[in-house]
Protein backbone atom coordinates (compact mmCIF):
# COMPACT_ATOMS: atom_id res chain seq x y z
CA UNK A 1 0.00 0.00 0.00
CA UNK A 2 1.68 3.61 -1.21
CA UNK A 3 1.23 6.43 1.04
CA UNK A 4 2.80 9.89 2.20
CA UNK A 5 3.23 9.02 6.09
CA UNK A 6 2.88 12.57 6.89
CA UNK A 7 0.54 13.29 9.16
CA UNK A 8 -1.01 17.20 9.00
CA UNK A 9 -3.15 19.07 11.31
CA UNK A 10 -6.78 19.99 10.38
CA UNK A 11 -8.80 22.94 11.40
CA UNK A 12 -13.01 22.36 10.37
CA UNK A 13 -13.31 25.90 9.00
CA UNK A 14 -16.27 27.11 6.63
CA UNK A 15 -16.70 30.65 5.47
CA UNK A 16 -19.49 33.00 6.27
CA UNK A 17 -20.08 33.07 2.90
CA UNK A 18 -20.79 29.15 2.88
CA UNK A 19 -23.19 29.58 5.53
CA UNK A 20 -24.95 32.77 3.71
CA UNK A 21 -25.13 30.82 0.79
CA UNK A 22 -26.72 28.10 2.52
CA UNK A 23 -29.49 30.02 4.12
CA UNK A 24 -30.36 31.60 1.21
CA UNK A 25 -30.72 28.13 -0.60
CA UNK A 26 -32.52 27.04 1.99
CA UNK A 27 -35.24 30.23 2.37
CA UNK A 28 -35.29 29.36 -1.67
CA UNK A 29 -36.97 26.14 -1.42
CA UNK A 30 -39.52 24.96 -3.65
CA UNK A 31 -41.22 22.59 -1.58
CA UNK A 32 -43.74 20.06 -3.13
CA UNK A 33 -47.21 19.16 -2.77
CA UNK A 34 -48.37 17.58 0.58
CA UNK A 35 -48.29 13.70 1.01
CA UNK A 36 -51.56 11.67 -0.06
CA UNK A 37 -51.47 9.83 2.80
CA UNK A 38 -51.65 10.63 6.88
CA UNK A 39 -48.69 8.60 7.54
CA UNK A 40 -44.96 8.33 7.26
CA UNK A 41 -45.06 5.53 4.30
CA UNK A 42 -44.96 8.45 1.33
CA UNK A 43 -41.51 9.26 3.14
CA UNK A 44 -40.47 12.31 4.59
CA UNK A 45 -43.61 14.36 5.38
CA UNK A 46 -44.18 17.68 4.05
CA UNK A 47 -44.94 19.65 7.97
CA UNK A 48 -41.38 17.73 9.28
CA UNK A 49 -39.49 19.14 5.89
CA UNK A 50 -41.11 22.62 6.46
CA UNK A 51 -40.52 22.96 10.09
CA UNK A 52 -36.57 21.49 9.59
CA UNK A 53 -36.36 23.94 6.98
CA UNK A 54 -37.74 27.10 8.91
CA UNK A 55 -35.58 25.83 11.90
CA UNK A 56 -32.30 25.47 9.76
CA UNK A 57 -33.03 28.71 7.73
CA UNK A 58 -33.91 30.76 11.20
CA UNK A 59 -32.23 29.22 14.52
CA UNK A 60 -29.93 26.91 13.38
CA UNK A 61 -26.26 27.86 14.40
CA UNK A 62 -23.62 25.73 12.99
CA UNK A 63 -20.75 27.41 14.05
CA UNK A 64 -21.21 25.38 17.46
CA UNK A 65 -20.36 22.04 16.31
CA UNK A 66 -17.53 23.54 14.32
CA UNK A 67 -16.44 24.84 17.58
CA UNK A 68 -17.19 21.26 19.07
CA UNK A 69 -15.23 19.49 16.07
CA UNK A 70 -12.40 22.48 16.39
CA UNK A 71 -11.94 21.25 20.49
CA UNK A 72 -10.51 18.03 19.87
CA UNK A 73 -7.16 17.22 18.02
CA UNK A 74 -7.95 16.29 13.81
CA UNK A 75 -5.79 15.31 11.72
CA UNK A 76 -5.27 14.76 7.94
CA UNK A 77 -3.05 12.08 6.16
CA UNK A 78 -3.05 10.11 2.53
CA UNK A 79 -3.55 6.45 2.52
CA UNK A 80 -3.24 4.72 -0.80
CA UNK A 81 -3.48 7.77 -2.53
CA UNK A 82 -6.23 9.49 -0.68
CA UNK A 83 -6.65 12.28 1.86
CA UNK A 84 -8.14 10.22 4.92
CA UNK A 85 -9.25 12.65 7.67
CA UNK A 86 -9.38 11.82 11.49
CA UNK A 87 -10.15 12.67 15.32
CA UNK A 88 -7.70 11.27 17.53
CA UNK A 89 -8.45 12.04 21.04
CA UNK A 90 -5.68 10.54 23.40
CA UNK A 91 -6.70 9.80 27.11
CA UNK A 92 -4.96 11.52 30.21
CA UNK A 93 -4.69 7.95 31.43
CA UNK A 94 -1.62 5.75 30.72
CA UNK A 95 -2.87 2.44 30.01
CA UNK A 96 -6.02 3.43 27.79
CA UNK A 97 -6.95 1.09 25.06
CA UNK A 98 -6.63 2.38 21.62
CA UNK A 99 -10.05 2.23 20.23
CA UNK A 100 -10.96 3.39 16.47
CA UNK A 101 -14.81 3.70 15.67
CA UNK A 102 -16.55 4.03 12.22
CA UNK A 103 -19.35 5.47 10.72
CA UNK A 104 -21.75 4.71 8.21
CA UNK A 105 -24.17 6.51 6.05
CA UNK A 106 -25.88 8.98 6.25
CA UNK A 107 -23.48 9.67 9.25
CA UNK A 108 -19.83 11.12 9.79
CA UNK A 109 -18.14 12.08 12.30
CA UNK A 110 -20.63 14.11 14.07
CA UNK A 111 -22.31 10.74 15.25
CA UNK A 112 -19.43 10.03 17.75
CA UNK A 113 -19.00 13.50 18.99
CA UNK A 114 -20.94 12.33 22.34
CA UNK A 115 -18.70 9.25 23.18
CA UNK A 116 -15.32 10.89 22.69
CA UNK A 117 -15.45 12.33 26.52
CA UNK A 118 -17.07 9.52 28.24
CA UNK A 119 -14.28 7.01 26.53
CA UNK A 120 -11.06 9.22 26.95
CA UNK A 121 -12.21 10.19 30.56
CA UNK A 122 -14.37 7.25 31.89
CA UNK A 123 -13.20 8.72 35.67
CA UNK A 124 -15.53 11.85 34.87
CA UNK A 125 -18.36 10.07 33.42
CA UNK A 126 -18.81 7.36 35.88
CA UNK A 127 -16.82 5.10 35.01
CA UNK A 128 -13.04 3.30 36.34
CA UNK A 129 -9.66 4.65 34.98
CA UNK A 130 -9.12 0.95 33.59
CA UNK A 131 -12.10 1.94 30.91
CA UNK A 132 -10.28 4.77 28.84
CA UNK A 133 -10.17 4.46 25.97
CA UNK A 134 -7.75 6.57 23.25
CA UNK A 135 -10.27 6.91 20.91
CA UNK A 136 -9.55 7.45 16.68
CA UNK A 137 -12.80 8.64 14.70
CA UNK A 138 -11.47 8.48 11.06
CA UNK A 139 -14.27 9.86 8.13
CA UNK A 140 -14.76 7.79 5.34
CA UNK A 141 -13.52 8.09 2.16
CA UNK A 142 -15.84 10.19 0.29
CA UNK A 143 -17.42 11.60 3.52
CA UNK A 144 -16.74 14.56 5.40
CA UNK A 145 -13.34 15.93 5.40
CA UNK A 146 -11.89 12.92 3.82
CA UNK A 147 -11.14 12.82 -0.17
CA UNK A 148 -12.71 11.77 -2.64
CA UNK A 149 -12.19 9.24 -4.39
CA UNK A 150 -12.21 9.38 -8.36
CA UNK A 151 -11.93 5.90 -9.37
CA UNK A 152 -13.76 3.08 -8.23
CA UNK A 153 -12.65 0.94 -5.62
CA UNK A 154 -12.69 2.28 -2.39
CA UNK A 155 -14.81 -0.74 -1.25
CA UNK A 156 -15.13 -1.36 2.69
CA UNK A 157 -12.22 -4.14 2.52
CA UNK A 158 -9.99 -1.51 0.98
CA UNK A 159 -10.94 0.93 3.71
CA UNK A 160 -10.33 -1.67 6.33
CA UNK A 161 -6.84 -2.21 4.76
CA UNK A 162 -6.61 1.88 5.06
CA UNK A 163 -7.88 1.81 8.83
CA UNK A 164 -4.95 -1.00 9.69
CA UNK A 165 -2.55 1.66 7.98
CA UNK A 166 -3.53 4.28 10.10
CA UNK A 167 -3.28 2.75 13.32
CA UNK A 168 -0.09 1.54 12.46
CA UNK A 169 1.40 4.88 11.72
CA UNK A 170 -0.55 6.13 14.66
CA UNK A 171 2.08 4.01 16.48
CA UNK A 172 -0.46 1.52 18.33
CA UNK A 173 0.86 -1.93 18.69
CA UNK A 174 -2.37 -3.30 20.36
CA UNK A 175 -5.77 -1.93 19.88
CA UNK A 176 -9.88 -2.15 19.14
CA UNK A 177 -12.20 -1.58 16.28
CA UNK A 178 -15.83 -0.63 16.65
CA UNK A 179 -18.17 0.27 14.09
CA UNK A 180 -22.58 0.87 12.97
CA UNK A 181 -24.43 0.46 9.86
CA UNK A 182 -20.78 0.84 6.75
CA UNK A 183 -18.55 1.15 9.99
CA UNK A 184 -19.75 -2.60 10.95
CA UNK A 185 -19.04 -3.72 7.93
CA UNK A 186 -15.84 -2.26 7.81
CA UNK A 187 -15.08 -3.10 11.22
CA UNK A 188 -15.89 -6.90 10.26
CA UNK A 189 -13.34 -6.87 7.54
CA UNK A 190 -10.67 -5.42 9.74
CA UNK A 191 -11.48 -8.83 11.57
CA UNK A 192 -11.05 -10.94 9.16
CA UNK A 193 -7.65 -9.31 7.69
CA UNK A 194 -6.67 -8.94 10.94
CA UNK A 195 -4.07 -6.19 10.54
CA UNK A 196 -1.37 -6.15 12.73
CA UNK A 197 -2.58 -4.71 16.70
CA UNK A 198 -6.26 -5.72 16.25
CA UNK A 199 -7.23 -7.90 19.14
CA UNK A 200 -10.62 -7.69 18.91
CA UNK A 201 -13.91 -5.87 17.76
CA UNK A 202 -17.20 -4.02 18.63
CA UNK A 203 -20.61 -3.97 16.78
CA UNK A 204 -23.85 -2.49 17.21
CA UNK A 205 -25.01 -4.12 13.02
CA UNK A 206 -23.41 -7.27 13.10
CA UNK A 207 -23.33 -9.23 9.93
CA UNK A 208 -24.99 -12.28 11.15
CA UNK A 209 -27.44 -13.84 8.61
CA UNK A 210 -26.61 -16.86 6.49
CA UNK A 211 -25.28 -16.56 2.82
CA UNK A 212 -28.20 -18.53 1.40
CA UNK A 213 -30.99 -16.84 3.47
CA UNK A 214 -29.49 -13.35 2.58
CA UNK A 215 -29.01 -13.87 -1.35
CA UNK A 216 -32.72 -15.29 -0.84
CA UNK A 217 -34.32 -12.15 1.34
CA UNK A 218 -32.22 -9.96 -1.68
CA UNK A 219 -33.56 -11.48 -4.44
CA UNK A 220 -37.01 -11.36 -2.83
CA UNK A 221 -37.20 -15.11 -3.04
CA UNK A 222 -38.59 -18.30 -0.32
CA UNK A 223 -36.29 -19.61 1.63
CA UNK A 224 -34.50 -22.86 1.11
CA UNK A 225 -36.95 -25.57 1.97
CA UNK A 226 -34.28 -26.77 4.58
CA UNK A 227 -34.07 -24.13 6.84
CA UNK A 228 -35.57 -24.09 9.99
CA UNK A 229 -35.72 -21.00 12.19
CA UNK A 230 -36.51 -20.42 15.52
CA UNK A 231 -38.56 -17.47 17.06
CA UNK A 232 -35.64 -15.07 17.83
CA UNK A 233 -34.51 -15.90 13.59
CA UNK A 234 -37.56 -15.58 12.23
CA UNK A 235 -38.08 -12.16 13.82
CA UNK A 236 -34.37 -11.11 12.51
CA UNK A 237 -35.54 -12.92 8.77
CA UNK A 238 -38.92 -10.66 8.74
CA UNK A 239 -37.16 -7.21 9.75
CA UNK A 240 -34.40 -7.83 7.03
CA UNK A 241 -36.67 -9.20 4.87
CA UNK A 242 -38.97 -6.06 5.23
CA UNK A 243 -35.57 -4.01 5.10
CA UNK A 244 -34.97 -5.32 1.87
CA UNK A 245 -37.93 -4.38 -0.12
CA UNK A 246 -38.10 -0.91 1.79
CA UNK A 247 -34.23 0.50 1.44
CA UNK A 248 -34.74 2.48 -1.82
CA UNK A 249 -32.70 4.80 -0.94
CA UNK A 250 -29.61 2.23 -0.89
CA UNK A 251 -30.72 0.77 -4.57
CA UNK A 252 -30.36 4.20 -5.74
CA UNK A 253 -27.15 4.78 -4.54
CA UNK A 254 -25.53 1.48 -5.22
CA UNK A 255 -26.70 2.10 -9.16
CA UNK A 256 -27.26 5.47 -9.84
CA UNK A 257 -25.92 7.73 -7.61
CA UNK A 258 -24.53 10.44 -10.45
CA UNK A 259 -28.14 10.67 -10.66
CA UNK A 260 -28.71 12.41 -7.14
CA UNK A 261 -27.06 15.55 -8.36
CA UNK A 262 -30.12 17.34 -7.09
CA UNK A 263 -28.62 16.53 -3.60
CA UNK A 264 -25.79 18.76 -4.09
CA UNK A 265 -27.82 21.82 -5.55
CA UNK A 266 -31.04 21.47 -2.82
CA UNK A 267 -29.85 21.40 0.89
CA UNK A 268 -33.71 20.57 1.77
CA UNK A 269 -33.97 18.26 -0.66
CA UNK A 270 -30.70 16.69 0.58
CA UNK A 271 -32.02 16.58 4.14
CA UNK A 272 -35.57 15.13 3.11
CA UNK A 273 -33.60 12.19 1.43
CA UNK A 274 -31.33 11.99 4.29
CA UNK A 275 -33.85 11.47 6.99
CA UNK A 276 -35.47 8.64 5.38
CA UNK A 277 -33.13 5.69 6.59
CA UNK A 278 -35.14 3.47 7.47
CA UNK A 279 -38.67 3.58 9.06
CA UNK A 280 -37.44 3.73 12.90
CA UNK A 281 -35.09 6.21 12.09
CA UNK A 282 -37.79 8.66 10.50
CA UNK A 283 -40.11 8.21 13.26
CA UNK A 284 -37.19 8.91 15.10
CA UNK A 285 -35.54 12.34 13.85
CA UNK A 286 -39.22 13.49 12.94
CA UNK A 287 -40.24 13.77 16.29
CA UNK A 288 -37.18 15.89 17.42
CA UNK A 289 -38.39 18.28 14.71
CA UNK A 290 -41.96 18.15 16.74
CA UNK A 291 -40.62 19.02 20.25
CA UNK A 292 -39.45 15.44 21.44
CA UNK A 293 -35.99 15.70 22.30
CA UNK A 294 -35.19 12.29 23.68
CA UNK A 295 -32.47 10.64 21.70
CA UNK A 296 -31.88 13.34 19.07
CA UNK A 297 -32.15 17.07 18.60
CA UNK A 298 -33.00 19.21 15.94
CA UNK A 299 -29.49 20.27 16.21
CA UNK A 300 -28.02 16.84 16.42
CA UNK A 301 -29.98 15.97 12.84
CA UNK A 302 -28.93 19.14 11.15
CA UNK A 303 -25.03 19.55 12.40
CA UNK A 304 -24.61 15.93 10.38
CA UNK A 305 -26.84 17.36 7.55
CA UNK A 306 -25.02 20.34 7.66
CA UNK A 307 -21.64 18.67 6.83
CA UNK A 308 -22.70 16.99 4.20
CA UNK A 309 -23.74 20.25 2.61
CA UNK A 310 -20.95 22.01 3.34
CA UNK A 311 -18.59 19.36 2.04
CA UNK A 312 -20.69 18.61 -0.99
CA UNK A 313 -20.88 14.57 -0.62
CA UNK A 314 -23.70 13.39 -1.08
CA UNK A 315 -22.83 12.10 -4.24
CA UNK A 316 -19.21 10.65 -3.20
CA UNK A 317 -20.98 9.17 0.03
CA UNK A 318 -23.54 7.65 -2.19
CA UNK A 319 -21.23 5.92 -4.51
CA UNK A 320 -19.71 3.51 -1.31
CA UNK A 321 -23.58 1.49 -1.81
CA UNK A 322 -22.36 0.60 -4.99
CA UNK A 323 -18.36 -0.30 -4.63
CA UNK A 324 -19.61 -3.12 -1.80
CA UNK A 325 -19.76 -6.54 -2.83
CA UNK A 326 -20.27 -7.92 -0.18
CA UNK A 327 -23.63 -9.19 1.88
CA UNK A 328 -24.95 -5.94 4.11
CA UNK A 329 -25.89 -7.99 6.88
CA UNK A 330 -23.99 -11.51 6.31
CA UNK A 331 -21.34 -13.45 7.88
CA UNK A 332 -17.75 -12.14 6.83
CA UNK A 333 -15.56 -14.91 8.70
CA UNK A 334 -14.28 -12.94 11.41
CA UNK A 335 -12.46 -14.99 13.91
CA UNK A 336 -11.16 -12.55 16.79
CA UNK A 337 -12.49 -11.59 19.92
CA UNK A 338 -16.18 -9.95 18.74
CA UNK A 339 -18.52 -7.82 21.45
CA UNK A 340 -22.01 -7.36 20.06
CA UNK A 341 -24.23 -4.80 21.11
CA UNK A 342 -28.16 -5.44 20.02
CA UNK A 343 -30.45 -2.29 20.02
CA UNK A 344 -33.91 -2.70 19.64
CA UNK A 345 -34.84 -0.63 16.64
CA UNK A 346 -31.75 -1.42 14.66
CA UNK A 347 -32.49 -2.79 11.13
CA UNK A 348 -32.60 -6.25 12.42
CA UNK A 349 -32.25 -7.44 15.94
CA UNK A 350 -29.74 -10.12 15.49
CA UNK A 351 -30.35 -13.57 16.74
CA UNK A 352 -27.91 -14.86 19.30
CA UNK A 353 -27.93 -18.06 17.32
CA UNK A 354 -26.50 -17.01 14.41
CA UNK A 355 -24.32 -14.20 15.85
CA UNK A 356 -22.59 -16.99 17.98
CA UNK A 357 -22.20 -19.46 14.57
CA UNK A 358 -20.88 -15.83 12.94
CA UNK A 359 -18.50 -14.90 15.44
CA UNK A 360 -16.83 -18.01 16.97
CA UNK A 361 -15.05 -15.72 19.49
CA UNK A 362 -17.89 -14.05 20.94
CA UNK A 363 -17.12 -12.12 24.11
CA UNK A 364 -19.97 -10.53 24.82
CA UNK A 365 -23.83 -10.11 23.30
CA UNK A 366 -26.01 -8.16 25.28
CA UNK A 367 -29.95 -6.94 24.38
CA UNK A 368 -30.25 -3.21 25.08
CA UNK A 369 -33.70 -1.51 25.92
CA UNK A 370 -33.64 0.88 23.77
CA UNK A 371 -32.15 2.85 20.75
CA UNK A 372 -31.80 2.53 17.34
CA UNK A 373 -29.76 2.39 13.98
CA UNK A 374 -27.64 5.54 14.98
CA UNK A 375 -26.52 4.37 18.91
CA UNK A 376 -23.88 6.11 19.53
CA UNK A 377 -25.38 9.35 18.78
CA UNK A 378 -29.02 8.16 19.99
CA UNK A 379 -28.33 6.60 23.05
CA UNK A 380 -24.34 7.66 23.84
CA UNK A 381 -24.44 6.45 27.47
CA UNK A 382 -25.74 3.12 27.12
CA UNK A 383 -23.58 2.82 23.87
CA UNK A 384 -20.16 3.83 25.78
CA UNK A 385 -21.24 1.31 28.48
CA UNK A 386 -21.36 -1.57 26.00
CA UNK A 387 -18.40 -0.35 24.85
CA UNK A 388 -16.70 -0.81 28.13
CA UNK A 389 -18.05 -4.09 29.22
CA UNK A 390 -17.98 -5.59 25.49
CA UNK A 391 -14.53 -5.10 25.23
CA UNK A 392 -12.94 -5.01 28.80
CA UNK A 393 -11.76 -8.58 28.48
CA UNK A 394 -9.50 -7.67 25.47
CA UNK A 395 -7.15 -5.26 27.72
Amino acid sequence: MSSTPEIRPFTVEFSEADLSDLRARIVATRFPEKETVADQSQGTQLATVQELARYWAEEYDWRKVETKLNSYPQFITEIDGLDIHFLHVRSQHEDALPLIVTHGWPGSVVEQLKIIDPLTNPTAHGGDAADAFHVIIPSMPGYGFSGKPTAKGWDPERIARAWGELMKRLGYTKYVAQGGDWGAIVTDFMGVQEPEGLVGIHSNMPGITPPAIERALIAGNPLPSDVVLSDEEKQTVDQLDYMYRHAYYAYMMGSRPQSLAALADSPVGLAAFMLDHDKASLELITRSFNGITEGLTRDDVLDNITLFWLTNTAVSAARLYGENTSLFFGVKGVKLPTAVSVFPDELYPAAKSWTQDAYPNLVHYNRLPKGGHFAAWEQPELFVNEVRTGLRSLR
